[in-house]
């Protein structure tokens, strides 16, 4: 019986797979490989799906993140909050420019807790980083009006996001700017590596643009000192292949997660939680079991991958040791480091596999 992984790139391949291949044969006959026009063409369709003005490719998810905060001017001596328990790419994005991150505590819903947030403002807060994690859209009102009230700037991760929206509006478009990920397991994902910024302000999508290519507006006269984050033609290329059928794929997953919640129940197993007025877009079906490492032998044993989003808290990673926090300071963050658990969710899951899934989850004890 062949073992259910806990994602499957193949199956989104061979869905439309004459259209990819069309289009790579048609990047690769044209002789034009680095900021051309499928690059142009994707940053304006990216642009009208999520409903911002701008949208800039760049290198990978992490360079968005990285370049928001320089872009912004956010650095040594100031303060950014994000939660406790995201994935230690948001927080290198603050940490890479020199600025500190500031944890808050997650709520039910694995989102950050906006009660908690304006008690860890202080005079050095520059910025709040919104992670809308595993692909549900956090709630937006409080927090934009908590950066209207001490004039802070809003930066929101979308790295899972793609498609998810609160309130109608789509996640990336509430701040100055939105960072997307094109990693290849994403919703929206590439071959590679890959990522954009979309913003509404016309100044920040040029300085990204300039920012991303060396930190030159004309080539060789270097404005700033920039990085070489730059989409290449041929993601931005399948992107754009990809990009037409997303309202399918996020519909596909969506049905997956209905059969999940409505037919996995187990008394051991916590399943996720879904906010009003915010849309899922199921990156990760991310469950709970306190006895995380039985569920995850029990489930291999049946042939059933799993894998855990994140087992360390950036507090606690070593890297972050001089941050000197210690084990114990976010408990929240913690007791779900200790507990979530991804299981399969792809786009091509078959009925059968989801059914053995669900029949697996039933039986542990």
């Amino acid at each position: 019986m062949e073992k259910i992984m806990t994602n499957r790139l193949d199956r989104g391949f061979y869905k439309y797979q004459q259209e990819f291949e069309e289009k790579a044969l048609e990047v690769l006959r044209s002789g034009w490989y680095v900021l051309g026009k499928e690059v142009s063409a994707f940053e304006e369709e990216f642009a009208a799906y999520t409903g911002a003005k701008y949208s800039v490719g760049v290198g990978n998810g992490l360079d968005a993140l990285y370049l928001a905060f320089r872009v912004l001017g956010i650095g040594a001596g100031d303060e950014v909050i994000v939660q406790g328990n995201t994935y230690i790419a948001s927080v290198m994005g603050i940490t890479m420019n020199g600025a500190t991150p500031v944890f808050v505590e997650p709520d039910e819903y694995y989102s950050i807790d906006v009660k908690e947030i304006e008690q860890k403002i202080t005079e050095k807060t520059k910025a709040i980083l919104v992670v809308h994690l595993y692909g549900q859209a956090t709630p937006m009102d409080e927090i934009c009006a908590l950066c209207k009230k001490y004039g802070l700037r809003l930066v929101e991760d979308c790295a899972q996001s793609h498609g998810a929206y609160y309130k109608g509006k789509m996640t990336g478009t509430f701040g100055d700017i939105g960072c997307f990920s094109f990693y290849p397991s994403k919703n929206l994902g590439a071959f590679g590596d890959g990522g954009a910024i979309v913003t509404d302000d016309e100044s920040i999508a040029k300085d990204m643009k300039m920012y991303r290519n060396y930190g030159s507006e004309k080539r060789y006269y270097n404005k700033v000192i920039g990085v070489n984050s730059r989409l290449d033609e041929m993601q931005a290329g399948l992107l754009r292949v990809r990009l037409g059928h997303i309202g399918e794929l996020t519909d596909e997953r969506q049905k997956i997660a209905v059969r999940y919640l409505d037919e996995i129940k187990n008394p051991v197993l916590t399943l996720p939680l879904l906010r009003e007025e915010c849309n899922h877009v199921w990156h990760q079906f991310v469950i709970r079991c306190k006895r995380r490492e039985e569920l995850i032998a029990f489930l291999d044993e049946k042939g059933i991958g799993t894998i855990i989003h994140y087992p360390i808290p950036p507090h606690l990673a070593e890297g972050y040791q001089y941050l000197g926090f210690q084990a114990g300071d976010f408990p929240k963050t913690e007791l779900l480091a200790n507990e979530v658990l991804s299981i399969p969710m792809y786009n091509g899951m078959k009925k059968e596999e989801q059914d053995r899934v669900i029949e697996a989850l039933n039986a542990f004890r």
